[in-house]
């Protein structure tokens, strides 16, 4: 499927999946408006096309455990292509990096990370530091609390994207 094979129906099932996560035959159905049969042949070729990636649950992880996260901002040394390739292969290795985006601009990357504190954190940079991956500088920011977590509004995005 390409990205103008999608109709009006696909984007609703889409958004329907992204705010509920995994839905009965007959829920999915409802919300999209449409009968149950053709509604879950639609969501059979969505994911056999590679339009859902998975299902996920959003834990309350501050009732779990205590935790700290630190969002950094990095720049490496280098900007070759091999450069950039084992710094995010190495990140891609790191359970405490749960978000990792390359930029264009003054840094190369932003992380989330989660650890169990402040000290285990500053123990992560220093490895990250002291490997070969090649860290120019850092700039580190403790998230105190989120004010926003959300998945974009995909109806309104491919509306905004067709005009």
């Amino acid at each position: 499927m390409k990205k103008n094979a999608l109709d009006a129906t696909d984007i609703r099932i889409l958004s329907a999946v992204q705010k509920h996560g995994q839905l009965s035959k007959i829920k999915l159905a409802e919300i999209v408006n449409i009968s149950a049969t053709p509604c879950w042949a639609r969501l059979d070729r969505l994911k056999a096309a590679g339009f859902i990636r998975g299902y996920h649950a959003e834990l309350a992880l501050d009732r779990i455990v205590d935790f700290t996260q630190v969002i950094v901002t990095v720049s490496l040394t280098h900007h070759r292509k091999v450069d950039f390739e084992r710094f995010e292969a190495h990140i891609m290795s790191l359970d405490e990096v749960t978000e990792c985006i390359a930029t264009g601009g003054g840094m190369d990357y932003v992380m989330k990370t989660t650890t169990p504190s402040l000290a285990s954190f500053q123990s992560l940079m220093n490895d990250l530091l002291s490997l070969d991956v090649e860290i120019d500088r850092y700039m580190t920011y403790i998230a105190t609390r989120r004010v926003k977590s959300s998945q974009p509004n995909l109806a309104k995005l491919v509306d905004r994207a067709s005009n």
